[in-house]
């Protein structure tokens, strides 16, 4: 659900609308159980908080460093800390521009490069500033009452364009409630609800008003609101050559509740406010952006056809609509970003292959060649894909660098060939620290022969002369992709003494549309048979006690979890987390039901209630004899906490050792909160812990 991200089922508006504990080490000749002997010096709990990451690169205008967002975590605040730091493109100077307790993000150079835009909150809301970059000055430009977005520099460099959320008053339908007298204390006022997206995952219940454009002086002055819309306005924004105009993307349907995949593009004139739409293709056109020639508009578009997964391609036209020419037609992937190069000839973009984000340049001809880079890093919980990147003038590309033992460092792709890191972010903490080695294994499914990806890390100072216990775990979305990729959760694991395997079954992305799909409407299925064989491949390398295996997941993962123990007792413990147990009350209490009822499910819910029982973990509960324990955020309106509840209750009936762990103030992005994550992990291997057998003394 919606990313990136990129949890459970992210469509992300399609793309974007569409990302331990210690234990004893018990005496046996071939039974290895997770240890503590190392907890000093191995990946632990308290690592966490000392994990930073680079993203988001913006290349300086004289074409030498990087200014980029450097982001770690607070461990005083439980949230992400964003500061700006700017590095040399040979490595050189790596020094912060703004660094503090406040965050400071979303850096963007003037047209003419004298000049850089950013967001900061030390004033409390994030506010606008500008940076003059010859005398080193910042200035605050707006004095908003929330937070902008997709801001973006007029090609004359006089004006900042942005979305800000705009409340609208609330329209109760009763408005004769007396009067309390003074002194009493009655119950707050009702929440009247009137609207069919009510409420959203991360952002709770759903206030009066959408987001607006507006625009604002670069040299400071008073935002003027541009639009008055009564639907969603989605960035980012393109300015039109001239700088009379604005591209954006919206659906100005009546019926847009009800469209979740649905967008165009608009043409928006800043002197008149009128809109004018560019483009009525099926399904969503998004991400605008205008070639520097201002001969072509680039955006991204998805063929809608009702599919669970649908692969969002580029295209280009002519800035008046009238000419459309798809680039990437020919590549069976969805683009992910994308940057026009700066002398027009084409654009770059970055894809999901195979678990592994790339890059590769489109011309304007649709002829694609691949490079030599690999993004990633910036997924800190779990093995998912991710990843930025940037080029500058001349051609040299500025990427997060994928590394299984390191979250994202910047890296530079030289217009001569060469591979240069400029970051070395994580150094001083896990240098010294025994990790986990990652290595691919090669599976083939036994439903229908095809190549299953799969990846296993072993412990730190693994010895394949001995028997380990085995952690499956699996991923969520269902159309999402793991990969060799960082991961706190895997790494914790291994510190603890397990072989950890993650893999893509049927279903996940990365893979093209046709892999994608072979779930449609048929979810879980053939996708279980994938990771039992992963588990079977690897038990065959011999050094696993297939006695000791444990499986785990979340979101689209935590759905697969509880549907394998109702069909094997081979595990000796799982852990499901923020799953889907019924479909049919998932289709009517999910913030996002209008999508999954319509592109998941072949008909509405009262429709279909044999089909989707069929697909639900919970018709199968009778089978269950593995100790289950189940794991949600308390305020997750993605798979809501009654979807866990409901599979508790059942196991509690049938008498299945179980337990149910609420996360406090943690939303379907669990990991959104440093130590909710440690929280997850940790309880999920306590869990394992307490049901490994002991060998006897």
């Amino acid at each position: 659900m919606p990313t990136a991200h990129r949890s459970f089922f992210s469509p992300a508006r399609f793309n974007r609308l569409l990302a331990r504990c210690s234990v004893a080490l018990f005496a046996s000749a071939m039974i290895v159980a997770p240890a503590s002997a190392e907890r000093n010096t191995s990946f632990s709990y308290t690592d966490l908080f000392e994990l930073e990451y680079a993203a988001a690169p913006r290349i300086t205008p004289d074409g030498d460093a990087v200014v980029y967002e450097r982001r770690s975590m607070d461990i005083m605040t439980d949230r992400t800390r964003i500061n700006l730091w700017q590095v040399n493109l040979d490595g050189s100077n790596h020094q912060p521009l703004f660094s503090g307790k406040a965050n400071y993000r979303m850096a963007r150079f003037s047209p003419d490069g004298s000049k850089m835009a950013y967001l900061a909150s030390h004033e409390g809301d994030n506010q606008l500033y500008i940076k003059w970059l010859d005398s080193g000055r910042s200035a605050r430009v707006t004095n908003l009452q929330r937070s902008p977005s997709a801001i973006v520099w007029s090609p004359d460099g006089k004006w900042l364009a942005f979305t800000m959320f705009t409340p609208e008053p609330a329209k109760p339908l009763f408005t004769d409630m007396p009067k309390a007298p003074k002194g009493a204390k009655w119950a707050g006022a009702e929440q009247y609800i009137d609207s069919t997206l009510y409420r959203s995952n991360n952002g709770g219940y759903a206030k009066s008003g959408f987001s607006q454009i507006y625009v604002v002086p670069a040299e400071g002055g008073t935002p003027r609101q541009l639009t008055f819309e009564q639907s969603p306005i989605g960035g980012p924004l393109a300015w039109t050559a001239d700088s009379s105009a604005l591209i954006l993307s919206a659906d100005r349907h009546e019926d847009w509740e009800l469209r979740p995949l649905e967008s165009d593009l608009y043409r928006l004139d800043v002197a008149s406010a009128e809109l004018t739409q560019l483009t009525s293709k099926a399904g969503p056109e998004s991400a605008p952006s205008l070639s520097p020639n201002g001969k072509w508009l680039a955006f991204l578009n998805v063929d809608d056809r009702k599919l669970g997964y649908q692969v969002s391609r580029l295209a280009i036209m002519s800035p008046d609509g009238k000419k459309q020419t798809l680039l990437t037609g020919n590549l069976d992937r969805s683009v992910n970003r994308y940057q026009w190069a700066a002398d027009n000839s084409g654009l770059y973009v970055s894809y999901d292959d195979q678990g592994t984000r790339k890059l590769a340049f489109v011309s304007l001809k649709g002829d694609i060649k691949r490079l030599d880079v690999r993004l990633g890093g910036q997924s800190l919980g779990r093995p998912y894909t991710s990843g930025d990147f940037r080029v500058s003038d001349s051609g040299d590309i500025v990427f997060s660098q994928s590394d299984t033992k390191r979250p994202a460092d910047l890296a530079v792709l030289t217009k001569r060939g060469k591979t240069r890191q400029l970051t070395h972010l994580n150094q001083d903490l896990l240098d010294h620290k025994p990790l986990a080695e990652v290595k691919i294994i090669k599976v083939k499914s036994s439903v229908d022969k095809r190549d299953i990806g799969a990846w296993v890390a072993l412990p730190p100072n693994f010895d394949s002369s001995k028997k380990y216990p085995l952690i499956l775990e699996i991923h969520g979305g269902p159309h999402a992709a793991y990969g060799p990729n960082f991961s706190a959760e895997v790494q914790l694991m291994a510190a603890a003494g397990y072989v950890v395997v993650w893999a893509n079954p049927r279903g996940s992305s990365s893979y093209g549309e046709e892999f994608a799909n072979l779930i449609h409407h048929n979810y879980p299925s053939d996708d279980y048979q994938d990771l039992m064989d992963v588990v079977d491949t690897v038990i065959a390398q011999g050094y696993i006690d297939s006695s000791q295996l444990f499986v785990t997941g979340g979101s689209g993962g935590g759905v697969l979890t509880a549907w394998i123990v109702g069909k094997t007792d081979r595990f000796a413990a799982a852990v499901v987390a923020k799953p889907v147990i019924n479909w049919l009350s998932f289709a009517l209490t999910a913030d996002m039901y209008p999508y999954f009822s319509q592109y998941w499910m072949p008909g509405k819910p009262w429709e279909i209630a044999d089909h989707l029982w069929q697909h639900s973990p919970l018709s199968l509960v009778g089978n269950v004899t593995t100790p289950t324990m189940l794991l949600t955020g308390e305020v997750d309106y993605r798979t809501p906490m009654s979807e866990t509840e409901q599979y508790y209750q059942a196991l509690r009936l049938q008498q299945v050792d179980s337990a149910l762990v609420r996360i406090a103030e943690a939303h379907h992005g669990i990991a959104a909160k440093p130590s909710n994550l440690i929280r997850k992990i940790g309880n999920i291997l306590a869990w394992f812990e307490k049901y490994q057998s002991k060998p006897a003394e």
